[in-house]
């Protein structure tokens, strides 16, 4: 088979539209030669911040329905249309949390779940936090903790730890901020 015609799309169908993703195959021509649907889920991309106040990281408390667990989560949200992922990150930082951030950086950009998912999320460091109202969205029912960073990573491996917090917590430990 020539290399051009190996994992050429033949077939893009989305089957189902949710308000929140887009669900789908591809049919798509294998390097031997077949065909097969590969299904996936387009969600819009989504920021995570690893907020730094002093020693402490800002976590926030919630219940997540879909799992029927509370969870320690890092802040974290869909970007919105115009919007980087810094942007999106001190957006997100002000409404769960009512902090408003001095910096923010961008720590890693990450391709999430690409077995299932079309879905890029930014993992970005807020510092320099000065307290704020939060302005929480009707479905948000939030607590805001903070942890000791020295116990940061600890404390997420302990409990039950969604993929993007564990994710923002590695990162900061290996960029050596937390």
């Amino acid at each position: 088979m020539d290399e051009s015609e190996s994992w050429r799309v033949v077939e893009s169908e989305a089957e189902y539209e949710t308000g929140w993703y887009t669900g789908g195959y591809d049919r798509v021509v294998q390097p031997n030669g077949t065909e097969k649907e590969y299904y996936w889920a387009d969600l819009p991309d989504a920021v995570v911040v690893l907020a730094l106040d002093g020693e402490d990281v800002v976590f926030v408390e919630q219940y997540r329905p879909v799992i029927r667990e509370h969870c320690l989560e890092l802040v974290a949200g869909i970007v919105e249309n115009g919007e980087d992922y810094e942007a999106a990150a001190r957006r997100e930082l002000r409404e769960e949390t009512g902090y408003v951030a001095d910096d923010v950086t961008l720590l890693q950009e990450v391709a999430c779940t690409t077995g299932v998912l079309r879905h890029d999320r930014g993992i970005v460091v807020a510092e320099g936090l000065t307290e704020g109202e939060r302005d929480l969205d009707d479905n948000e029912f939030i607590e805001v903790t903070r942890v000791p960073a020295a116990d940061a990573l600890e404390t997420v491996r302990e409990g039950r730890a969604n993929d993007a917090t564990l994710e923002g917590v590695l990162l900061a430990a290996a960029d050596g901020l937390i």
